[in-house]
């Protein structure tokens, strides 16, 4: 079972992976300061418990406080604080697939991850570069960060290489796409540029 986050009257609770916490808090603090500029937060870390509270600032929200709690999550799977930010631009949100869901066995799991890796990481590199999205392989699942267009087409990649095409398949597919959603970003800086 996933906690999904606790709002008490002294924010919100969000558990994170232990192993993460020094990259959420940064050199002399650097990158817990640069998250709460980012999302108009307050951030406390109990290491003890491996959790972050979060509170809206002055001026913040409900919703940049759940926009916060994205981002530790996608931190807390492996995410850089450079990524996660991202997640402050509306325009991004964090996609979560869960391989246990997908998986019969232990065995199934780690032959899922490799296909979606790649050997050397070839195929993984090949998603960011034609998508535009962030992706980390976690133990049990994989993260994403983009925007819409771009979650929907790695989405449906890594979908088609779980099910079992061919890497081949795939990249055509992702090749494809990967042009539809350039010509597109093109067609708006076009139209918002004139």
């Amino acid at each position: 079972m996933r906690v999904i986050g606790v709002y008490m009257s002294s924010g919100l609770i969000v558990p994170v992976n232990p192993g993460r916490l020094g990259v959420i808090i940064g050199k002399d603090g650097g990158n817990k300061r640069k998250l709460e500029e980012a999302f108009n937060v307050e951030l406390s870390v109990d290491s003890e418990k491996a959790v972050v509270t979060v509170k809206p600032r002055e001026g913040g929200t409900p919703y940049t406080v759940l926009k916060a709690k994205k981002a530790l999550e996608a931190i807390s799977l492996g995410f850089s604080v450079d990524d996660a930010l991202l997640l402050a631009d509306d325009a991004y949100d964090l996609e979560v697939i869960d391989l246990t869901e997908v998986s019969r066995n232990w065995e199934d799991l780690r032959r899922i991850k490799a296909r979606i890796i790649g050997t050397e990481g070839r195929f993984k590199r090949t998603l960011e570069e034609q998508t535009g999205v962030r992706v980390v392989v976690g133990d049990k699942q994989v993260g994403l960060i983009g925007d819409y267009e771009q979650l929907r087409v790695a989405r449906e990649a890594l979908n088609r290489l779980i099910r079992g095409q061919t890497h081949q398949s795939v990249l055509k597919y992702l090749e494809r796409e990967g042009f539809s959603l350039k010509k597109r970003r093109l067609e708006l800086w076009e139209k918002w540029s004139a």
